[in-house]
């Protein structure tokens, strides 16, 4: 189904009026801050990324989670909105370090294990 431009209007303040829950919030904050190797809880990706997601990471997550959870038809975005959007709204956010290159990690699987253990 295709949307009409005061159609997608109206579906964007409506996302912007959604409620999210705490425990989303922090799941969120929690992923984004785990993927930046300079912040404590991203200290062990020290050696493997050269920069990681920045403040509007967190942001787009949000709104990502939130349509989401509108065309699935939730009333709420739930956790697992975010670890199905971690990867799309991050990958490109994110910049391996040449050595973990040459070890063979990938964007996708540091994402993984991150998300995997943050939101576990």
């Amino acid at each position: 189904q295709v949307f009409t431009g005061p159609q997608l209007i109206a579906a964007q303040a409506l996302l912007r009026r959604m409620p999210v829950g705490d425990k989303v919030v922090e799941a969120i904050l929690d992923l984004v801050r785990s993927c930046r190797p300079g912040e404590p809880e991203g200290a062990d990706l020290a050696g493997v990324l050269s920069w990681g997601p920045g403040p509007r990471a967190a942001q787009a997550l949000m709104l990502m989670v939130r349509a989401r959870a509108l065309l699935t038809g939730q009333l709420v975005p739930s956790v697992e909105d975010v670890a199905a959007l971690a990867r799309p709204v991050l990958e490109h956010r994110m910049s391996l370090s040449f050595a973990a290159r040459a070890r063979g990690d990938t964007l996708p699987g540091v994402i993984d294990r991150v998300a995997g253990r943050v939101l576990a």
